[in-house]
């Protein structure tokens, strides 16, 4: 069987036995990585492409399909027993009980399955008494606090699942889907230690259900949580990979992992979405909106991921293409929380502040834990001048997800807004240990240096250097770098730093006070320092510009000819007449 073939084989069961189980995000998942295979033309028929469910009466057991080649080239991993499943054993209750499942009578379902002692059903029984504890906790939360209040509501069904889950554990009667469902209740409660054991058990055990991957993944905070686990080698790990380096912001790796799995999964919108995730954290902007173009193109009714897209349109300022954007998501879903944040990005770009943070509240009372509206809402109130209110959208941001550098890096903004530099450096400080690399960080913590209340011109400076080296693309740091050293008295360091912030200004074919400022500084230092030639040089270019400019260059060359009538000519030195 070839390597496309078996992870095509797989994927197929996964779906069947994912989608018995109710979870549908993890079905939806898989489905999705299925049509990301590339497909065999000699076999490219209807029957053969759409997925029959087909029957079995042979009891749940274990077994090993025959997987011989590897699923990506270069890749080993170990052949993973796929659960054959007898619906006998489960019966009609189990039917009933997921009919009223899928109509979200989640306490009905689990009564039904009572006294069921199946696999299958047990999962059921205990997954439908986890969402009615979640149910319950929100309808609490609102109840007492509105849709965008904090509370302190839990989900009461926890400890009593947790006891019986234990119990089975440790008997040695749980699936990898019970397993699972442990991790999760054990996260919630905070044992974290324990909740990622049993996931990569979970995982382990049964490692097509990307819902137990992404737990899992949200409690590998650090690299060496990370090289701690002790995962299977299977294709599916690859993806867990590429997915958590992207969220310890180590994204030359994702890119790298993502490119690999594109060896078999060419066909994957998801990997092609998380390489435009990957590339917007670089800021290479005009390959994230390549991407989401040819996305859109072949899926135009999506919407997972287009708020990001939204994002890169509005940094561009691209007004029309942010309007077209904003209407389709409107035609396809207006009550999806990504559709409300691209509209509200529409109404921000317009300057339409209130409006945006209509929409920004709609989609956290779909989904109050929404990370970007939280974060995007907090930027419009910066933009109206509603400081407190900024602060506490940008709060309930970190709240949300604490590896989020532009929540924090908008609680320094806001702090600096409000005269409080010390507060301010304290975010920045944060958001720069979450990204390094993003030169604007850097900047606004060497502007916190500069206030008046601090006055750290040194820890300015290293702070400049560093921006100088994330690619500033704003271009502030090399001319801040200048303008610090010459005000420390270090005329050679700022000429350093003039040179070179010209040097890029003349590359990047930019014009300005900037480049006035950097010719009148070299030429005022060169000609203090004899070396009359450069001097010319720079006072000669400061002749195309008028205004006092002018006036000063011509006032340096007329008090270099005078020095220079002083003294014997040197080779090299020549004046206008």
């Amino acid at each position: 069987m070839s390597s496309k073939e078996s992870c095509r084989s797989e994927l197929r069961i996964a779906i069947r036995q994912l989608s018995d189980r109710c979870l549908y995000s993890s079905y939806k998942w898989a489905a999705e990585q299925l049509i990301g295979i590339e497909q065999d033309p000699s076999k490219f028929t209807p029957s053969n492409t759409r997925f029959q469910r087909g029957s079995s009466s042979i009891r749940r057991k274990y077994r090993t399909h025959d997987i011989t080649a590897t699923p990506i080239s270069g890749v080993s991993y170990v052949a993973t027993p796929v659960m054959e499943e007898d619906e006998l054993v489960d019966g009609d209750f189990y039917l009933l009980a997921k009919s009223y499942f899928d109509c979200r009578e989640y306490k009905r379902a689990a009564h039904v399955l009572r006294d069921q002692i199946g696999r299958k059903s047990l999962f059921l029984r205990f997954y439908a008494l986890y969402l009615a504890g979640e149910k319950r906790k929100e309808e609490e939360m609102i109840e007492l606090d509105g849709p965008l209040g904090k509370s302190d509501a839990v989900n009461q069904e926890l400890v009593s699942l947790e006891r019986e889950l234990s119990t089975l554990r440790k008997n040695g009667t749980v699936d990898p889907f019970c397993l699972y469902l442990y991790g999760l209740i054990l996260k919630q409660k905070g044992n974290e230690t324990l909740a990622r054991t049993v996931l990569v058990e979970s995982v382990n055990s049964y490692p097509w259900n990307w819902n137990a991957w992404t737990e899992l993944q949200s409690l590998c905070t650090t690299v060496d949580i990370l090289n701690s686990l002790n995962l299977s080698s299977h294709w599916m790990k690859d993806f867990f990979l590429a997915s958590v380096y992207q969220e310890l912001r180590m994204h030359n790796e994702s890119l790298s992992k993502y490119e690999y799995l594109l060896g078999t999964f060419g066909f994957s919108n998801y990997i092609q979405a998380q390489i435009a995730k990957a590339q917007y954290s670089l800021r290479e902007f005009d390959q994230v909106e390549a991407i989401f173009e040819e996305l859109l193109r072949t899926d135009p009714y999506r919407v997972e991921d287009m708020d990001m897209y939204s994002n890169v349109l509005y940094a561009k300022e691209c007004f029309s293409a942010l309007s077209h954007l904003a209407h389709r998501v409107f035609m396809t879903d207006k009550y999806r929380p990504e559709s409300c944040c691209i509209i509200g990005n529409y109404y921000s770009l317009k300057g339409q502040h209130e409006k945006a943070v209509v929409y920004f509240r709609r989609a956290l009372k779909l989904n109050r834990n929404y990370l970007s509206a939280w974060t995007l809402m907090g930027h419009e109130f910066v933009e109206m001048k509603s400081t407190p209110a900024a602060v506490d959208a940008y709060r309930r941001a970190v709240a949300v997800d604490p590896r989020d550098y532009r929540a924090w890096y908008g609680l320094g903004q806001a702090y600096e807004m409000m005269g409080m530099p010390f507060y301010a450096l304290h975010y920045f400080k944060e958001a720069v240990f979450l990204q390094a690399k993003d030169s604007r960080l850097w900047i606004a913590m060497a502007q916190c240096y500069e206030t008046d209340q601090l006055r750290m011109l040194d820890e300015a400076i290293k702070c400049y250097k560093r921006a100088a080296n994330c690619n500033d693309n704003e271009a502030i740091a090399l001319n801040q770098l200048a303008k610090l050293h010459s005000e420390l008295g270090r005329p050679d360091e700022a000429a350093f730093y003039y040179k070179k912030d010209l040097e890029r200004m003349e590359s990047e074919e930019r014009d300005g006070p900037n480049m006035v400022e950097a010719l009148s500084y070299l030429a005022k230092y060169y000609k203090s320092t004899k070396k009359f030639e450069e001097a010319e040089v720079y006072c000669t270019r400061l002749l195309d510009y008028g205004g006092p400019e002018r006036e000063k260059a011509k006032s340096l060359l007329r008090g270099m000819r005078s020095t220079k009538s002083s003294f014997p000519p040197s080779d090299g030195d020549h004046f206008p007449p």
